[in-house]
């Protein structure tokens, strides 16, 4: 694929580090114009100037107006990744109606408005890929917010499969297990949690930022044409218990 895809325009959310980061690096690799977004820091000013050219920085919440603006008075893209997202962990009946309503803004209403805002202008051929994770698919202690706004993408992408396949746009999710990214540092630094998830997980081992990124290069290429509706699921054998 290298080298086939330099009119093809991707947009990547969360881009300024973990997955995010590794996704621009993969498609720029693979011959794609990329633009990511994320809100201000010195990390998104370095991913672009090590990436160059082929790659174009928007600073903006992506909970924000702003972005969609941007996207109307875009040129078209060709490839969505709907990776920005976060996690709060705590006890169900602790969860606050303040983490409720962020997890759901974050989560669910911007990758929402997100997706229809490129949807709008994408070319036959597109494709639309969220990032949900395993807990799209299963149930998790201190995770109800996080696993409740997951599921809902991973019915959105359904819908939206089955509403844009008439338009040759497809939909799909990425799915996977545990990374090692700055919002899972933490998680994974309490030992208790990490031998958890290594209990969990049969292979035995983290997913790696990079087999994500892949999976994304994949779903986006002709190679994945059939593919619409799906959630590939990358958790090391997690969901198959």
């Amino acid at each position: 694929m290298t080298g086939t895809l330099a009119d093809k325009r991707a947009l990547v959310t969360g881009a300024s580090k973990g997955l995010g980061r590794d996704i621009c690096r993969a498609l720029l690799a693979d011959g794609w114009q990329v633009v990511g977004v994320a809100r201000p820091s010195l990390e998104l000013k370095a991913l672009q100037a090590e990436l160059g050219p082929s790659f174009t920085a928007w600073e903006m919440d992506v909970t924000g107006d702003d972005l969609l603006m941007a996207i109307a008075d875009a040129d078209p893209f060709d490839l969505l990744v709907n990776n920005a997202g976060g996690n709060q962990p705590e006890p169900f009946v602790d969860v606050a109606d303040e983490t409720l309503d962020l997890l759901i803004t974050l989560n669910v209403r911007a990758p929402f408005r997100i997706a229809r805002s490129v949807a709008r202008a994408m070319p036959r051929g597109g494709t639309i890929i969220h990032m949900t994770s395993q807990m799209g698919h299963v149930g998790s202690p201190r995770r109800t917010v996080y696993c409740m706004t997951k599921h809902a993408i991973e019915g959105l992408s359904k819908a939206m499969a089955v509403e844009l396949a008439p338009a040759g746009i497809r939909v799909n999710c990425i799915a996977p297990t545990f990374v090692r990214t700055p919002m899972t540092e933490g998680m994974l630094a309490d030992t208790q949690f990490a031998a958890f998830v290594d209990r969990m997980i049969p292979m035995g081992q983290l997913a790696t930022a990079e087999q994500i990124a892949a999976a994304v290069v994949y779903l986006a290429s002709p190679a994945a044409a059939m593919i619409t509706g799906h959630s590939l699921v990358i958790d090391g054998g997690w969901t198959a218990q």
